[in-house]
């Protein structure tokens, strides 16, 4: 199922390149290639990154760039505009991408993240001519942005810059309806402005596809021959309009699942967009914060907070009201290099950074009176895990 949107024929499953597999703490190219090379077999072509996800530009240059032929593939990546201040700076973080990507010209190019108020910041530095710029001068094929913001300013900004030729935009079904990402009401912006669309975090991070919950007795006893994910891909990708769908995949199982669902793609009926409300309902009274573990609070904050991982702890704890061994060697791993929780200054520059709107600091504090003594009254090999 190949789509003509702004660029050649690009099948609808993107791979994404932000939650990576690591060994020794770095990225582990070996898996990454096997999963690059079965992707690309199957006519698959579109990868995303960006220049805030640590080490994962360098990671496309060696599984990807060096091993396959520049035509076979389409890469997005990201201007990081949470980051510069001046317009002297945007032209030194573009040619970084292109270095670490070993590439001389990007795809598809977005400025990350932007907000109203990160688009007027994007207006006074001139971003928007320096993206037609570099356009002008071939060294980007096509130019949009990510979004994290409500649907006014996104209307705003669409309509100050008709120009532009896609947005990226998270949406899947917990999402859909939901107060905070609002993603029915971003998708039908984008519609109104006539724009295709990338779509990000289909699945939330892995949150959908339910492995171990009631959400997964949901799906399974209405299809035990399809898998938990398949039915967010299946919500996601079949949005008119839709340029490519972003999906993190670490192993060959989720990468083959996508890829046949994408391959064999059926809209959900009525009949199981009722099986999807269901599980929407059952996720909406667990208890627990909405992290996908994107990181994008971990650089922003002073205090070295290991905070994608004691938002995992802080969930536990908050789904079994109690102190199990095993979150307390996880907070203890989370916090052995500093970054404890009641080492928040309060300064919010997490939340400010935060997708999904968590109230970070409130976390922190809840988890600060509930960990710190036990942890700091514990010695890691006596902890069971």
């Amino acid at each position: 199922m190949a789509d003509t949107y702004p660029v050649g024929p690009v099948k609808k499953l993107g791979f994404g390149f932000m939650r990576l597999p690591r060994k020794d703490d770095k990225v582990d190219y070996e898996p990454m290639m096997v999963l690059v090379d079965a992707f690309l077999s199957r006519g698959f072509s579109y990868f995303d990154t960006a220049y805030v996800y640590e080490g994962s530009e360098e990671s496309l240059r060696e599984t990807l760039v060096k091993r396959h032929p520049r035509e076979k593939f389409q890469i997005a990546t990201k201007l990081p505009t949470m980051m510069l201040k001046t317009q002297q700076e945007l032209q030194p973080a573009f040619d970084t991408s292109l270095s670490r990507l070993g590439i001389d010209y990007i795809d598809y190019y977005l400025l990350h993240g932007i907000s109203g108020k990160e688009n007027e910041k994007c207006e006074k530095i001139g971003v928007w001519e320096f993206l037609k710029k570099l356009k002008a001068e071939g060294k980007i094929r096509h130019y949009g942005f990510s979004y994290h913001d409500n649907p006014e300013n996104l209307d705003i900004i669409l309509t100050r810059h008709p120009d532009v030729e896609f947005v990226q935009l998270q949406i899947n079904y917990l999402d859909w309806d939901s107060k905070d990402v609002q993603s029915r009401r971003l998708y039908e912006v984008a519609r109104k402005h006539n724009k295709p669309f990338s779509i990000m975090e289909p699945v939330k991070g892995g949150l959908l596809v339910g492995k171990g919950s009631s959400i997964e007795k949901i799906f399974i006893a209405a299809n035990p021959d399809a898998s938990v994910a398949s039915w967010a891909v299946r919500f996601a990708a079949s949005l008119e309009g839709l340029m490519v769908m972003l999906s993190g995949m670490t192993t060959m199982e989720m990468l083959e699942d996508n890829m046949d669902t994408i391959d064999h793609l059926k809209p959900l009926s009525e009949e199981e967009m009722k099986t999807v409300q269901r599980a929407v309902e059952v996720l909406n009274s667990t208890p627990g914060v909405p992290c996908t573990g994107c990181r994008y609070c971990v650089p922003n904050c002073p205090m070295k907070i290991n905070i994608p991982a004691l938002m995992d702890i802080y969930n536990e704890y908050l789904k079994y009201k109690t102190i199990a061994n095993n979150n307390i060697f996880a907070f203890m791993m989370a916090t052995k290099d500093g970054g404890k929780p009641s080492q928040c200054i309060d300064c919010k520059a997490c939340e400010s950074h935060c997708p999904q709107r968590i109230d970070i600091t409130k976390a922190l504090q809840t988890l600060s009176t509930v960990y710190e003594s036990e942890a700091d009254s514990s010695v890691p090999g006596e902890v069971s895990r």
